[in-house]
């Protein structure tokens, strides 16, 4: 690859069409700023396409450039606004792929919109016809830009306050069926499941107000029985209400509803998009509501290596839009993730400052301020019988959801919840006594069903079940052996 210098001035201005990389967009002496919003892309050219001109073609269709020269170029501080391409790699072990460093001034966002960002970075870029497939794998968001967003409302150490529940990952079931149950019914399976020994029920991300099934009168069974199961075990519970709506106005009505029954938290989904997300958190901050984000529809353009948006990126905008709860991944369910891809999501969401760390798709140093931490959430095809594995790879702070492997239960909804309860209980004590939870998880587990008929049954029935598929979203970069 030849390195082309910008033209003069006289020439950048010609009217005309000129490439990309010497309009100015490929930049390899730029020295990102601290105050730089940085993204790495992973491009793929169409054949006999330059890489660093593929490359300067997306910092500029990201940022100033059009397909053309315009004049108006020369009414702005154009050096300082355009987006600059400083670095091009190839992707280890991919022919024909590339990743792209682009480096754009921080005054190109408006403060606090992740909306803003969004359509900045992702906007037409993606449709480019010279890009085979495009993918937006990391951003490195500027601590000034961070602090200019509240994050969310609530966050991982209020959470447990209000909640009162420390040293633990916390458990919760997604109602089962989804759809087609009455409100009451509805109601009875919070009600057991809560019972049981769960923290949370909750809807999920398509049941909102169904001819079967009424919003507000699901809310009011619901409530119900979160009141008497937390009359029943002297515990804090709550239910996910999804107060996701087709307008903003019946949003806040169906939230406003939510507090005036008493809910300690509510529910929308990724689909309402960041406008609605962040009108949400506000909400959320005002009233002290815990805020649960379902990222539903995610994998439409998250899942696939070489094309769409890397769900770390999506992460990062959510703890910024200020959600308290998000699916993040569970590594060992039915759905897409693999443990080192993951552990990157969990560490976006979960840490103060998240150090470069390429085997785990972390391609820069983020420090996120005084942001809040947000809660992931584990939910997928999980039982009781990989409770081992679970805390091994996702850690303490976490949501673990069991919908099948609570309402799966044979002997009932209550008794699935009860399983999985004392198999998290055993599993701390055991790790909190020093044992090597990973290697004797299982032993561990079925010393404890001895002692307990409901957790006996749901090893017996789920065994060693597993999705045991290869994740499409894996790292580029893989640990090497270290010499000895």
């Amino acid at each position: 690859m030849n390195e082309v210098k910008a033209r003069s001035e006289k020439e950048r201005y010609k009217p005309g069409v000129i490439p990309y990389k010497e309009m100015g967009y490929w930049r390899p002496e730029y020295e990102p700023a601290d105050t730089d919003l940085i993204a790495c892309f992973r491009i793929t050219p169409q054949e006999g396409v330059d890489p660093e001109e593929a490359a300067a073609a997306v910092a500029g269709e990201s940022s100033t450039a059009t397909w053309t020269v315009v004049w108006t170029d020369r009414l702005t501080d154009y050096d300082r606004y355009r987006g600059k391409c400083y670095h091009i790699e190839p992707v280890p072990g991919k022919e024909n792929q590339y990743f792209a460093y682009i480096a754009y001034d921080i005054d190109l966002f408006e403060p606090g919109s992740v909306v803003n960002c969004a359509a900045s970075i992702i906007g037409n870029v993606f449709g480019f016809k010279p890009l085979k497939a495009l993918r937006l794998e990391d951003i490195r968001f500027p601590e000034a830009y961070v602090r200019t967003f509240d994050g969310p409302p609530t966050g991982i150490v209020i959470e447990r306050e209000r909640l009162d529940k420390f040293g633990r990952p916390l458990l919760g079931a997604t109602v089962k069926p989804k759809l087609g149950l009455s409100a009451r019914n509805y109601g009875r399976v919070v009600y057991e499941a809560l019972k049981g020994g769960l923290d949370f029920t909750k809807d999920d991300e398509n049941i909102n107000s169904q001819p079967f099934m009424h919003w507000r009168d699901r809310w009011l069974y619901v409530m119900e029985a979160v009141n008497k199961a937390q009359a029943m075990t002297g515990e804090v519970k709550g239910h996910y209400l999804n107060v996701t709506a087709a307008t903003m106005e019946e949003m806040y009505e169906r939230a406003e509803f939510a507090k005036e029954l008493g809910s300690v938290i509510i529910m929308i989904d990724l689909v309402i998009g960041w406008t609605a997300i962040q009108s949400m958190a506000k909400w959320c901050r005002k009233n002290d509501m815990i805020l649960h984000l379902h990222r539903a529809g995610h994998s439409t353009y998250t899942r696939q290596k070489d094309h769409g948006v890397s769900f770390r990126v999506i992460a990062k905008w959510a703890r910024l839009a200020g959600v308290d709860h998000v699916h993040a991944g569970t590594v060992v369910g039915k759905l897409e993730g693999d443990p080192y891809t993951v552990r990157g999501f969990y560490d976006v969401l979960r840490e103060d400052f998240v150090p470069k760390n390429l085997q785990h798709g972390i391609f820069f140093d983020q420090p996120w301020g005084s942001l809040r931490k947000v809660m992931p959430v584990a939910s997928g095809g999980i039982h009781a019988g990989q409770m081992h594995q679970l805390l091994h790879y996702l850690g303490e702070d976490v949501v673990l959801q069991f919908g099948g492997g609570t309402i799966g239960h044979p002997m009932g909804i209550a008794a699935g919840a009860t399983a999985n309860r004392v198999a998290l209980e055993a599993m701390i004590k055991a790790r909190n006594e020093g044992k090597d939870i990973m290697a004797e998880g299982p032993e561990i587990l079925e010393k404890a069903a001895k002692h307990c008929l409901p957790l006996r049954q749901a090893l017996e029935t789920w065994k060693d079940v597993t999705f045991d598929y290869a994740s499409t979203d894996t790292p580029d970069f893989v640990p090497t052996a270290t010499p000895v």
